[in-house]
């Protein structure tokens, strides 16, 4: 009797076992979109606004397309006298789901900005004026990963302190992406802060020959999206033709970003860069609530880097966000 017993036992605990296995492989089979809660062959896209932050006519312009539900999230530069500014935005509205746009560099001509460690402690990140480099290969031509993985973690525990719930991060113009050091460091940074983390699609990377990168991520249960959308509309006057052009075609069954800039007309913006008007009618395109409904016809899922954060953070799905205007 005991022997029988002592069977059904460890049949029970084998069975149990194999269960166990068999639903741990069923899910990591799952794709990324489905892991989200969304069917198989979902079009699943993230709309962010970048800079953030970097001046005031730039957070008006982030918060109204914000607060129309088509951008649906974005990421503020720590580093930049606005900064104080989107914080006070952010708490205001709780709604928001923002990011930290790491920034190593300063590239307008009058307008500047240097490291929140100061240029003392990163030296290498610095010009001899004590604002960062204007172009990111100057920062590769030193030696500064160790300094700018200093100066990124410096920039997110900034916006923690601030008291801003951070759901993603990403890198300013690239910087801590385009060369394959600097970028794993960005994904082992993003690992150690339980963050998800801008990252390009697997085409890119291949052609690349960084796509073990992507490994890196999968490794370290860093999410991110599946295809990153870079560029602009050719002209003003085809903005809109060329983005509901680009988000018809997005992938089905994977997770996509698109990254917009956004801006209100105003003389220190124009003073600031050349590309104010671009960043107006990107701006005007996303905070239209008739663009809204057409992405709502188009069938398209959109989410925000909060809902990558619940799922690398807890396995699970966030609950459904309808994101329809504040």
């Amino acid at each position: 009797m005991r022997s029988s017993l002592l069977f059904l036992f460890l049949l029970s605990c084998c069975s149990t076992f194999l269960f166990a296995e068999e639903s741990d492989t069923a899910a990591s089979e799952q794709s990324l979109v489905e892991r989200l809660g969304f069917a198989p062959d979902a079009r699943v896209l993230i709309i962010n606004g970048d800079d953030f932050g970097m001046n005031q006519a730039t957070n008006t312009g982030t918060l109204k397309a914000l607060k129309n539900g088509v951008m649906t999230s974005s990421t503020i530069m720590a580093c930049c006298p606005w900064f104080e500014d989107a914080v006070a935005i952010a708490k205001k509205n709780p709604k928001a789901n923002l990011g930290v746009h790491t920034t190593l560099t300063s590239e307008w001509s009058h307008y500047k900005w240097g490291p929140v460690l100061g240029c003392s402690a990163v030296p290498n990140l610095c010009t001899d004026k004590g604002y960062f480099h204007a172009d990111v290969f100057s920062i590769y031509a030193g030696p500064s990963l160790d300094e700018a993985e200093l100066e990124v973690r410096a920039q997110i525990d900034k916006m923690l302190k601030a008291g801003i719930d951070v759901t993603h991060i990403d890198s300013h113009m690239g910087a801590m992406q385009y060369d394959s050091d600097y970028h794993a460091r960005l994904i082992r940074i993003a690992a150690s802060y339980n963050l998800p983390c801008r990252l390009p699609g697997r085409d890119l990377l291949q052609a690349l020959g960084q796509e073990q990168l992507l490994d890196l991520a999968k490794e370290l249960n860093v999410l991110g999206p599946e295809v990153l959308y870079m560029g602009d509309p050719d002209s003003l006057e085809g903005t809109e033709a060329w983005f509901k052009d680009r988000m018809s075609n997005i992938d089905k069954g994977k997770v996509s970003e698109m990254y917009i800039h956004c801006a209100v007309d105003t003389p220190e913006m124009h003073a600031t860069t050349s590309s104010t008007k671009r960043r107006i009618a990107d701006t005007e395109f996303f905070s239209d609530p008739a663009t809204r409904r057409w992405v709502k016809e188009q069938g398209i899922e959109l989410i925000s880097y909060r809902e990558l954060r619940e799922l690398q953070r807890t396995g699970k799905a966030m609950p459904r966000v309808e994101y329809t205007g504040w």
